[in-house]
């Protein structure tokens, strides 16, 4: 996942003038003198973020003035350039500090994220309702025919122009006044929103003391299980979290049900328990004022105004394609909801299927039809291998290498440092691959920057500025030798996939580069990147076991076919949870609703089966109620339906290195960025529409034989709505 946080992150060339008491004693102010200017981790201390933002706001408000001042008219360079290269400042400390507080938080920051946070809001609303800057932006706007602008020139204009308007640069200065306030309140509602969620997943611990209660769980649980418990001083006993790497290796294994339901009921019930960290007023509060967000701009629902500039545009065709997998989906789920009863009901007479059955009853009826146990793969997925593994196909597909260093400070420990170089072996950027859980560190694995690649503009002309990219992980260290699951190698795989769209980005503007494109385009290049991971001919490479051995082909078998075993539950749990997003972010400012009867309807909406909760329900979701994905779950939907579509050009020339094919998606995907229009940038890739064929084809919820009449037939509709 790509970690997308709602602060402001404008970019631009650093050119500021600090105090000499600024210089010399604050590292956040001062320009970083490390070796390729790496974030100087060992010097920065948590007092330094307030005086450094406070700073950096200061800095960028008088370059924003300097480019309303300018007597010049307003032209392409003298307002929508420099304030696109405005700020620069501002954006290295708060990527910092937005860094710090996802992967290595305590309670001081967490304090700190609650003050500042408004406070950088309520700058980005000054900046985007600034009726002088706008006018001069709009003066560009209307004479841009008279200007000789290339194309990523005109897409920048644009969507400086758009970008504007969207936040409320034509309103009144009463609506203006009344956007900012609503803006505010939802900074400190997501703060606190994101706070309760992590208080809720790191305070619940399930405490086992009869070693009998650990039947089933493979031997590295029980050990981690252990090793937790002795650090919370329950000692003799055994310790298992909320975090995934605990959580649902615990719900897959463990023959005690009554302990399963426990554990998964805190799961799905998190900050819905009417405690301090219940977070039901919250999401309702949220939905409330994004709602009123989006009708102060003229919009019907904030999911309305979402979607204008994603690749869905509207809020119709994302939910026609959701519901369109949702058929295949729970259609297949409950065939195999049949089976998982049929099984339970072999273990205990009279018993009914719930939620905390499935992944127990999936890996046991995989076992059987496949003699296939997910555990059978982690001896070979040691996480070094792995990480080699991905490396090394990164290179055979894009040219990019990976050289670990020593000497590079990072933030806490188990962190590695590498420096990235392409195929001429000049210098691209550093990767800190973080790849362990702790207790400051949130949930989930993502990808994000310290610095995102752009060109920076000086008197000789532009000069590349190479990012630095960080991706993490919630892996469970092991005691001697970590190994993942075949699930889990992929996750590395996909954060190296936005890792290496970083690295491989050439945009000549901050706002033109890397990750700066629509949110349903932006997972397309890491759930690409999932393809090769398990694919045989890669596999030999790197799937090895302590002794060296290659992963048996047989083995390999079992993956393939287990691949699409149980997509109807899982698929059917993602799929949910897009719709839910998608829904709740579809009300109107006038309307009120309680969210766990909301949530319910919408179950019952959509035909899903009660044993199947949504991947994230609304009170710990914070992928749209504390990241970028409000309105925008689906994206992940859609991004599969493009990476499915994608990697079909690789297997249409029987070479999955295929280096022409590589070189197209490195130069119209990876390397462009925000340059153009997503759907342009994908038709110059693949030369036509996806196809969302090869998703479902891929989850085995579609079978695709030319041959087949009743198959063509499908197509031909799939391809139809595709179309629509």
């Amino acid at each position: 996942m790509r970690k997308i946080v709602f602060v402001l992150m404008l970019s631009a060339v650093f050119m500021y003038s600090c105090s000499m008491k600024d210089k010399e004693t604050n590292p956040l102010l001062k320009e970083w003198e490390t070796e390729y200017q790496t974030v100087p981790f060992d010097e920065i201390k948590i007092s330094d973020y307030e005086p450094a933002i406070k700073k950096a706001i200061e800095i960028h408000n008088k370059e924003i003035q300097e480019i309303i001042n300018n007597k010049e008219k307003a032209n392409f360079e003298n307002t929508i350039e420099a304030l696109d290269y405005s700020g620069k400042l501002l954006r290295r400390v708060v990527s910092v500090f937005n860094n710090i507080t996802l992967s290595n938080t305590n309670d001081e920051l967490q304090a700190l994220q609650e003050k500042l946070s408004p406070m950088i809001s309520s700058h980005e609303d000054e900046i985007k309702m600034n009726e002088q800057l706008f006018n001069r932006i709009k003066t560009v706007w209307d004479n841009r025919s008279k200007e000789k602008l290339n194309n990523e020139q005109l897409h920048l204009l644009k969507n400086t122009y758009d970008s504007f308007i969207r936040r409320g640069a034509l309103l009144t200065k009463e609506k203006k006044e009344e956007l900012k306030k609503v803006n505010e309140q939802l900074t400190t509602l997501v703060d606190k929103y994101n706070k309760n969620v992590l208080a809720e997943t790191k305070n619940y611990k399930l405490v086992v003391s009869n070693e009998k209660d650990l039947q089933g769980l493979p031997d590295w649980l029980i050990e981690n299980a252990r090793s937790s418990a002795n650090k919370m001083g329950e000692k003799n006993k055994w310790v298992f979290t909320l975090d995934n790497a605990s959580c649902l290796p615990f719900l897959t294994y463990c023959d005690n049900r009554q302990l399963r339901k426990e554990i998964f009921l805190a799961r799905i019930n998190r900050c819905n328990n009417s405690n301090q960290y219940d977070n039901n007023k919250i999401t309702e509060q949220i939905l409330s004022l994004r709602a009123k967000f989006a009708e102060i701009l003229g919009y019907k629902s904030f999911a309305d105004w979402q979607l204008e500039e994603r690749m869905a545009k509207t809020v119709g065709k994302a939910d026609t394609l959701l519901k369109d997998c949702l058929q295949y989906a729970i259609a297949a789920a409950k065939e195999d909801a049949k089976s998982f009863q049929s099984l339970l009901s072999k273990d205990e007479k009279g018993a009914k299927l719930e939620g905390w059955d499935m992944y127990y009853y999936a890996e046991k009826l995989k076992k059987l039809r496949y003699d296939f146990d997910e555990e059978q793969t982690r001896p070979y997925f040691e996480i070094e291998n792995v990480k080699k593994g991905c490396f090394n196909n990164i290179t055979r597909l894009y040219g990019l290498k990976f050289e670990k260093l020593d000497n590079i400070q990072t933030y806490a420990d188990d962190i590695d440092v590498y420096k990235v170089t392409n195929k001429q072996g000049e210098y691209v950027g550093i990767l800190y691959f973080d790849p362990y859980t702790r207790a400051g560190k949130s949930s989930g694995a993502w990808c994000d920057t310290y610095q995102e690649q752009y060109k920076e503009k000086s008197q000789k002309g532009y000069k590349n500025v190479n990012p630095l990219v960080t991706v993490c992980f919630n892996f469970a260290k092991q005691k001697e030798r970590t190994t993942l699951t075949a699930d889990e190698a992929k996750t590395v795989f996909h954060e190296m996939g936005h890792a290496t769209n970083a690295f491989l980005s050439d945009g000549t503007y901050p706002s033109t580069a890397s990750f700066n494109v629509p949110t349903d385009f932006v997972e397309c290049a890491s759930q690409l990147a999932e393809h090769w991971c398990m694919h045989p001919q890669v596999l030999k490479t790197y799937a090895k076991d302590s002794k060296g051995n290659v992963i048996p082909m047989d083995l390999v078998n079992k993956i393939q076919m287990a691949e699409t075993f149980n997509q109807g539950f899982m698929f059917t749990e993602l799929l949910v949870a897009a719709y839910l997003d998608l829904k709740m972010h579809s009300i109107s400012s006038l309307d009120t609703i309680n969210i766990q009867i909301f949530e319910a309807n919408i179950m019952k909406e959509i035909g899903n089966i009660p044993q199947i909760p949504s991947r994230y329900r609304s009170t710990y979701f914070t992928h749209i109620f504390g990241g970028g994905y409000s309105a925008g779950y689906y994206c992940y939907i859609w991004s599969e339906m493009l990476d499915a579509d994608a990697f079909q050009a690789w297997k249409e020339t029987g070479d999955i290195f295929n280096s022409k094919v590589s070189k197209r998606f490195a130069t119209y995907i990876l390397a462009q960025g925000g340059m153009d229009d997503a759907d342009k940038q994908y038709m110059l890739f693949r030369g036509k529409e996806p196809n969302k064929i090869y998703m479902l084809q891929n989850r085995g919820l579609v079978s695709f034989n030319n041959n087949s009449q009743q198959n063509t037939e499908k197509n031909a509709s799939l391809k139809k709505d595709d179309k629509e």
